[in-house]
């Protein structure tokens, strides 16, 4: 019985955590970002790798590192407020006395110079993806729960499209299918995909210990 009682406590339980939220709020926040750097790395790059013949791409491509790392540290940010997660910093603190040449090839041999870049091309990617999925839950519960407030003047069909509700009594049952069912399934796929989006920033965004 307590285990039993446990499990739907833990299941119903997902609606009322804060990290849920916050977890949905770096999901949907994700894609317009990963959309902006992907965007601006591959036409800096690509600007930069097509100019290094005359030299002028190697200051561009510089540029980029610098700008690609403060992007870096903006994501950290997010991961670690927003996710709650755990990432070491992503370099060590540079020793006094050090030339910008041995600084700037201190930069190029960390490997999280080189992982951070490939984080932020790969966001865009992921994020489209764990975007489509997240919306899609969220909006598909929040169709059911309002749907007494909606049916008279909206053909509202239901979720999977077979269903159309048109009176209060149909309301009422897509409404208790969004608090018992889709509600807390799409909650518990959200912070999944949120758990999957924070070790992906752990191991890519944080120096080895």
């Amino acid at each position: 019985m307590n285990e039993t009682t446990s499990i739907v406590k833990k299941y119903f339980g997902v609606l009322a955590k804060e990290e849920t939220y916050l977890n949905l709020i770096y999901l949907l926040l994700a894609f317009p970002l990963g959309t902006v750097y992907f965007v601006f790395l591959v036409t800096a790059l690509a600007l930069g790798i097509g100019l290094l013949i005359v030299w002028i791409g190697v200051p561009i491509l510089l540029a980029v590192l610098a700008a690609s790392w403060g992007l870096a540290i903006f994501e950290r940010t997010l991961a670690t407020s927003l996710l709650r997660e755990d990432i070491p910093p992503m370099s060590r603190e540079q020793e006094a006395g050090r030339s910008a040449w041995e600084r700037l090839k201190a930069h190029l041999g960390n490997r999280v110079t080189w992982s951070s870049l490939l984080y932020l091309l790969l966001k865009f990617p992921v994020a489209t993806i764990f975007f489509v999925i997240a919306f899609t839950l969220v909006v598909t519960s929040l169709a059911l729960l309002i749907s007494p407030l909606l049916y008279r003047w909206l053909s509202y069909p239901s979720w999977w499209g077979y269903w159309q509700v048109d009176t209060l009594g149909e309301s009422l049952i897509a409404t208790a299918l969004a608090l018992v069912v889709v509600g807390p399934i799409s909650l518990h796929i959200v912070n999944f995909l949120a758990l999957v989006s924070g070790a992906l920033a752990r191991v890519m965004l944080g120096r080895e210990s």
